[in-house]
């Protein structure tokens, strides 16, 4: 069991999001950037957390963003935005959140061996920490265990 995809062109470091959608949006756009969504994707994963609340963030400083496969889904790909400045997305224990991961995924089998893949990454106790001290696409491909 491997992960998505995670191109270089799908990792935005320090970025500056004012909230939960801008930085959702930052994901969404690094999928789209690198091939394995189109631009629309940003506004599925919104619509899903407006709908079913602060799911996404599955721990402490992590949100994992995701929408169902669909026409804006080109490919399986990961992306990951690390923040300068963490956000609230409302979650009662896990908030505030400083790395944001998009998922992409074109089937949903596919959807589960790709979050198993991605909870793996993070049994290391450090990983989002790491993440977000992070200061390259490289160092991020490496705690992930990517390559491009």
């Amino acid at each position: 069991m491997s992960l998505p995809p995670l191109p270089q062109s799908a990792i935005v470091i320090a970025a500056e999001a004012t909230d939960w959608r801008s930085a959702v949006t930052l994901a969404g756009d690094a999928l789209a950037r690198s091939g394995a969504a189109r631009p629309g994707y940003s506004g599925e994963m919104i619509r899903m957390i407006e709908e079913h609340g602060p799911y996404v963030v599955i721990a402490p400083g992590l949100a994992l963003a995701h929408a169902r496969p669909g026409p804006e889904v080109l490919a399986d790909g990961l992306s990951i935005v690390t923040l300068a400045t963490p956000v609230n997305f409302g979650h009662p224990h896990n908030d505030p959140v400083s790395v944001v991961l998009g998922l992409a995924v074109t089937s949903s089998s596919e959807h589960l061996h790709a979050v198993a893949a991605v909870a793996n990454v993070f049994n290391d106790s450090t990983a989002i920490s790491d993440l977000a001290a992070a200061t390259s696409a490289a160092e991020v491909q490496a705690i992930m265990g990517v390559t491009e």
